[in-house]
């Protein structure tokens, strides 16, 4: 019917093959980071042990298929299945059939990594996962091959991408003095959670620069997120704004898969004419004669309806003073708030883990080593690596303990994971230093860490300079008593 040809978006083919292969490539990173992590983590025999949880919470309010029954062996089918499902989406399978084929594998991405997330407490707290499962369930209505992508489904990613952003950058504004000073950058290189491998020479960057990154983030996630919903070409620039401003977030650090759902969802506002004047081998011309079926408008219509519905509180929350960060307001993960870095830590603390094999622990001459992670700082002469967009759950919450504290129940239960020589838990490491045999002694150190100058680095080697501070956790052994909460 002509009085619905504003229903297809005949001119975004190109953008729903980078949505839907796109975000099926992060599913399946998001299920492998799981498959590799969530046991020692949080499994049977983990740090946060699910059944554990599933007993003291009595009745979970939010969905999931571990409601009745956690296993390892269930959890591993789970993010096989999830892998195997996206793997199909990414080669571009499923969006040969009918629309419904493609709807219900990221349908069932989304339920499954939600089951993970509603049970994977602190190490699934992070806005990532929120936002990942929001993409999966909006992605999952762009439909197939046989149809043109559906223009209020654009629509609706293209609001999302929205309220990444300009909620990012109302957090920063509201947050920290440092934000409207101009001098966040001069920390957030050296203090963000898990630095990159460029993260030491973007921080070295004279301070003028700094100021100028802090512009250009307030003009990216402030003033761009409005033009997304500008005609074209202004909606493709301000996209590809977005697309640069997070390529250069992913090239100085590592934040799991957040910069690279943010690059992906902005081609939801990039039109075939313009991605063909820039890479003329994209064609122009994708569904000369394909037609929508009305079973397939009514589902879009109906999940629009939805989602507009449930964007009355995220909007909201944009504008209120109390703004919330990364948070869900209502049980299946939708439509959800976000927003990271309201403020830039100063300086930055790390928590080192040592172990050491002498039967008493406060020998003068006593030899303690060091164990290394895998993301997270410690040899002060090691290169950062770039890990994103996988996630290193345990180095991620090591940057937080002292932040809040460094007496929380995980932290104690990887200590004794460690005097026990726990297999699963020592693989999430980079390095045993005592080669899978049990230390006698364990303990924590808190060290103060900044990096190291172009003149430093030239005379030692050394890409940090650290200073120790005091003893986080005096030494403990295996089935020692723990130390009191101050």
């Amino acid at each position: 019917m002509e009085w619905l040809s504003w229903f297809d978006a005949r001119d975004y083919e190109f953008a729903r093959q980078v949505l839907q292969r796109g975000t099926a490539a992060l599913y399946l990173v998001a299920f492998l980071s799981t498959l590799n992590q969530f046991p020692a983590l949080l499994g049977e025999r983990g740090l946060l042990p699910v059944p554990d949880f599933l007993g003291l919470a009595r009745r979970l309010d939010r969905p999931t298929l571990f409601t009745r029954h956690y296993s390892d062996r269930f959890l591993r089918a789970v993010c096989w299945a999830g892998m195997a499902i996206a793997a199909l989406l990414v080669a571009g399978l499923p969006q040969t059939g009918p629309p419904w084929v493609p709807m219900l594998a990221f349908l069932t991405l989304w339920f499954l990594y939600m089951s993970i997330v509603n049970v994977g407490q602190t190490f699934y707290g992070f806005g990532w996962e929120i936002l990942l499962l929001e993409a999966g369930f909006t992605v999952a209505f762009l439909g197939s091959d046989q149809t043109p992508p559906p223009t209020t489904i654009l629509i609706l990613i293209a609001w999302l991408v929205f309220r990444l952003e300009f909620g990012a950058g109302m957090i920063k504004i509201r947050g920290g003095r440092e934000w409207r000073d101009m001098t966040a950058m001069f920390y957030h290189h050296e203090t963000q959670p898990m630095p990159g491998p460029l993260s030491r020479q973007a921080h070295l960057l004279p301070r003028a620069l700094h100021k100028v990154e802090v512009m250009g983030n307030h003009f990216a996630q402030l003033v761009v997120p409005f033009f997304l919903f500008a005609p074209q070409p202004l909606a493709s620039i301000a996209a590809s704004v977005i697309i640069v401003t997070q390529l250069w977030l992913v090239g100085t650090g590592n934040f799991a898969w957040l910069n690279w759902v943010a690059i992906v969802l902005a081609f939801a506002a990039v039109s075939d004419p313009v991605a063909h004047a820039v890479f003329p081998f994209i064609p122009l011309e994708w569904h000369a004669g394909a037609e929508t079926p009305g079973w397939w408008l009514a589902v879009v219509v109906l999940v629009t309806l939805l989602l507009l519905v449930l964007s009355y509180r995220p909007l909201l929350n944009l504008f209120s003073r109390q703004q919330l960060m990364n948070a869900s307001f209502n049980r299946w993960r939708l439509v959800n708030a976000y927003g990271a870095f309201g403020t830039v830590t100063k300086q930055r603390i790390e928590i080192v883990v040592e172990g050491t094999l002498d039967a008493e622990a406060n020998v003068p001459d006593g030899r303690w080593l060091e164990y290394g992670f895998k993301g997270k700082p410690g040899d002060v002469r090691r290169l950062s690596r770039q890990w994103a967009p996988y996630h290193l759950r345990l180095d991620w919450l090591m940057w937080f303990l002292p932040l809040r504290t460094v007496h929380e129940d995980w932290f104690y239960a990887f200590m004794d994971k460690l005097l026990e020589a726990d297999k699963p838990t020592l693989g999430l490491l980079g390095r045993d230093p005592f080669d899978g045999e049990r230390p006698r002694w364990v303990r924590a150190r808190s060290y103060l860490y900044r990096f190291a100058s172009r003149a430093e680095f030239r005379e030692t080697g050394d890409r940090w300079v650290r200073v120790l501070l005091y003893d986080a956790i005096p030494p403990m052994e295996l089935n020692s008593r723990r130390r009191q909460l101050p």
